[in-house]
């Protein structure tokens, strides 16, 4: 297998990161996930991406420790509590408490390291700018930016080979998401969207995540195989 075969893929435990894996695996990639610890507080999705890793065989699954520190000001990662289903409509004009600073610059600062290391020819990442919490770096914008960036600062786009940003998601809503990944054998069982899950590792149910993702299982009418405290 050539280096050009080989993707860097984003692997979160979420639906749309297991999807985005599958459309890698699917395209014949030989896929390096990447996971990172940086101080949340859901300690649930790193679990989850073990057993996605394992379900589609992914030896080359690295678990990356950040500094906590460095994303506090969010209620992912600090003790602020994360707004449930009597909080006000998401305004996309405003970032939400739960925007984590910086996250997807640093994750994929690290995939682009990763991939010029090992001569990946991609970073696959699942970001969603249709149902979505309205954070700016899942927004189309950030990533033609990022992709600019890699063109003009690494070797790579100097020597116009740029590695290549791959967000194959940006542009579905949520329920077209899981269609696509049922279509390529996901098992979203083992999968975490919950932005914050009780001590047991149920699901909220009344985070803004776990809202939009039930409400994508019902407009597909398939049940979610993720069991919910409430």
């Amino acid at each position: 297998m050539s280096d050009a075969d080989t993707a860097i893929v984003l692997l979160s435990g979420g639906l749309d990161s297991a999807t985005i894996l599958a459309m890698a695996r699917a395209e014949g990639r030989h896929c390096i996930a990447l996971t990172f610890s940086y101080g949340q507080r859901c300690l649930a999705e790193l679990e989850a991406t073990r057993r996605i890793a394992a379900a589609m065989n992914v030896r080359d699954h690295h678990l990356i420790h950040l500094e906590p520190s460095a994303f506090g000001g969010s209620a992912l990662t600090g003790d602020a509590p994360v707004p449930k289903l009597d909080a006000p409509p998401t305004d996309h004009t405003r970032i939400p408490i739960t925007y984590v600073p910086a996250r997807n610059i640093v994750f994929l600062a690290h995939g682009l390291a990763w991939s010029e290391s090992v001569g990946a020819s991609e970073i696959f990442i699942g970001v969603n700018a249709v149902d979505y919490s309205g954070y700016p770096d899942c927004r189309p914008r950030f990533i033609d930016a990022f992709q600019h960036m890699i063109d003009v600062g690494t070797r790579g786009g100097v020597e116009q080979n740029s590695v290549r940003i791959r967000a194959p998601l940006i542009d579905l809503p949520k329920h077209e998401i899981i269609r696509r990944g049922l279509d390529l054998g996901v098992d979203y069982a083992l999968t975490m969207s919950c932005y914050d899950p009780d001590a047991r590792g149920l699901s909220c149910g009344n985070c803004e995540s776990c809202r939009i993702r039930r409400d994508a299982f019902a407009k597909l009418r398939i049940e979610d195989p993720v069991p919910y405290a409430a």
